[in-house]
């Protein structure tokens, strides 16, 4: 992972000694200098660095005014660089990674770069959860999926498959073959469990069915709708954008466009 950081410093002397104890640093790149506020803001638009040591006391537009002005996309992370540490209070209030005294040490810029490699580490972890996470939710016409409800539904689709789908009816316990089953869609507070030759009824909501059911087998195609998905003969694409689905039995169902991403599950 290669680091991309910008000096900011009204000093060129200091500037240069930052960039030498750099040199150390085989995955620190040096994309540019600036030697006050305005011309860094300019330096990160054009370069993107994901690395900047801000001198606090620049003339003009100082290291405080200038993380105010960056947009929060552009803003990276930020070491400052100062002779006075009555700033270290405000520059940590600024969410800094870390605060050097001058004359810099080489041995605390080194920790310095090294808090900046975890915390890169850290937040590409985070953005590629995110990416997955958003992945899995339109794949699953969730689009809030969350991570503890992900975690949830891998630890479901590692236990042994059930079979049959237990349904409550007039103080009896019917278990239907999952095979059977058709579709099933949501009627009020109930839904309706559609199978070849019978209708059943259950108290449940569709999210409540949707973790009780195998998503290899079983997948939303609509807010009010769950189809079995080996029991699907035929896929018809409609002027609208929008699917209909013409099961084994004949039944035809909607895909709504929500649900598009399903269509290669369907295939």
């Amino acid at each position: 992972m290669s680091i991309r950081a910008l000096i900011v410093d009204d000093e060129p002397l200091a500037r240069r000694g930052i960039a030498l104890r750099l040199a150390r640093h085989p995955d620190v790149e040096i994309v540019g200098e600036a030697a006050n506020g305005r011309e860094a803001f300019f330096a990160i638009s054009e370069h993107l660095p994901t690395l900047m040591f801000l001198d606090v006391q620049m003339p003009g537009v100082d290291g405080f005014e200038l993380l105010r002005a960056v947009p929060l996309a552009q803003l990276p992370l930020t070491v400052f660089v100062t002779a006075y540490d009555q700033y270290a209070l405000q520059a940590f209030e600024a969410n800094a990674i870390d605060y050097l005294l001058k004359p810099i040490e080489d041995a605390r810029l080194d920790a310095a770069v090294e808090r900046v490699r975890r915390a890169l580490t850290a937040r590409d972890a985070d953005d590629h959860c995110a990416r997955l996470l958003r992945l899995l939710g339109n794949v699953s016409g969730r689009p809030d999926l969350t991570l503890d409800e992900a975690l949830v539904d891998a630890d479901r689709m590692a236990q042994p498959v059930e079979e049959r789908l237990a349904i409550r009816d007039a103080g009896r316990i019917l278990r239907v073959p999952l095979e059977e089953i058709l579709w099933i869609d949501a009627a009020g507070d109930y839904m309706c469990v559609h199978t070849g030759k019978d209708t059943h009824v259950l108290r449940a909501t569709m999210r409540e069915l949707e973790g009780r059911l195998d998503p290899r087998r079983f997948q939303r195609i609509h807010r009010s709708t769950i189809v079995n998905v080996g029991r699907v003969k035929e896929l018809r694409a409609h002027l609208n954008g929008e699917y209909f689905l013409i099961l084994d039995s004949g039944q035809q169902l909607k895909l709504s466009r929500s649900y598009k991403d399903k269509v290669r599950l369907l295939h």
